[in-house]
């Protein structure tokens, strides 16, 4: 014989039990907030204008937290709040991630 396998040992009650989920948790996925936005790199330039050409104003760093006031097409318009300073930056560095429901 080579050795015996150990493996764990489940009590009858342990197995048969039913957990009880909170009914905070039977709601829908759909019904929960957005996720925040985040940002994704290491940091991200804060410009004047939605161009990678205008003027730059600050630096989002990934553990800022940030306000997402509105889009540009793939462009930001945000205010840090840790410094205040308010512009736009690149939503290929800076996005939501996307909840994904499964009914």
């Amino acid at each position: 014989m080579l050795g015996a396998l150990a493996l764990p040992v489940l009590s009858a009650a342990t197995a048969g039990a039913a957990t009880a989920v909170p009914a905070a948790l039977t709601s829908s996925c759909y019904d929960l907030p957005p996720l925040p936005y985040e940002v994704h790199t290491a940091a991200v330039t804060i410009r004047s204008k939605a161009t990678t050409n205008s003027t730059a104003l600050g630096i989002l760093y990934r553990s800022h937290k940030f306000t997402v006031h509105k889009k540009s097409g793939n462009w930001l318009y945000i205010t840090d709040k840790n410094t205040g300073v308010k512009g736009w930056v690149s939503g290929t560095y800076v996005y939501r991630d996307v909840r994904m429901c499964l009914d």
